[in-house]
């Protein structure tokens, strides 16, 4: 038996493929909210500093910020919904 929590077993799906998302050609991406989920930050402004830590890191490696990191603005619920 696998002890190790780290370790995904051939019947578990990683949170990283939960939130996995196809667009219509096809291509997969992810949230950067979906992200704070998964990393327990549950106010999605204290996650904001570690997107901006991800493109500062993204332009220091050499790599243009807008192949792999891009804004979206996407509506979110609030209220009561009514």
């Amino acid at each position: 038996m696998n002890k190790d929590k780290n370790i995904s077993t051939s019947d578990s799906i990683s949170p990283f493929e939960r939130i996995r998302r196809t667009n219509a050609a096809g291509f997969e991406h992810w949230s950067s909210r979906d992200f704070a989920s998964i990393f327990g930050y549950t106010d999605y402004r204290n996650f904001e500093s570690v997107i901006g830590k991800a493109r500062l890191s993204c332009f220091n490696s050499g790599h243009r910020i807008e192949d792999h990191l891009i804004d979206i603005t996407e509506m979110v619920a609030i209220g009561s919904g009514t």
